[in-house]
């Protein structure tokens, strides 16, 4: 079992399992029905997105610089008591269940799933 690190919106791999989405907002036009069968996510979880203010400056980021404020601030939020305990429950649960996290960010390097990947490796996380 693992936890996969997914682009929202794209095609299930098989066996994938629970699609957790960790976005600020859902999907726009899309009916909360078809959030799962569209294969955007099974379950929102906005707990481990970035606050509205660091998705904005992440959407901003033009230079390493800016990018790299990104990530250090992210990863600050991402310390905070209840994201951390979110962390450490996915990267548990990744040694017996699969699942994926995701966002809908196209490029991975430039989205917070990165962040959240390595968070979830440091963490002993199982990876796909």
């Amino acid at each position: 079992m693992s936890v996969r690190i997914v682009r929202l919106g794209t095609p299930r791999a098989p066996g994938e399992g629970l699609r957790i989405g960790t976005v600020r907002r859902p999907p726009r036009g899309v009916p909360k029905e078809r959030h799962a069968s569209g294969d955007w996510y099974d379950v929102w979880y906005p707990d481990l997105a970035p606050s509205t203010e660091l998705v904005a400056r992440a959407r901003s980021a033009r230079t390493a610089a800016e990018w790299a404020a990104f990530v250090r601030d992210y990863r600050a939020e991402m310390a905070e008591p209840g994201p951390r305990r979110s962390l450490d429950l996915l990267a548990a649960l990744s040694h017996g269940a699969a699942f994926a996290v995701g966002c809908y960010c196209e490029d991975e390097a430039r989205c917070h799933r990165s962040i959240l990947r390595a968070l979830l490796a440091e963490r002993g996380a199982d990876l796909f």
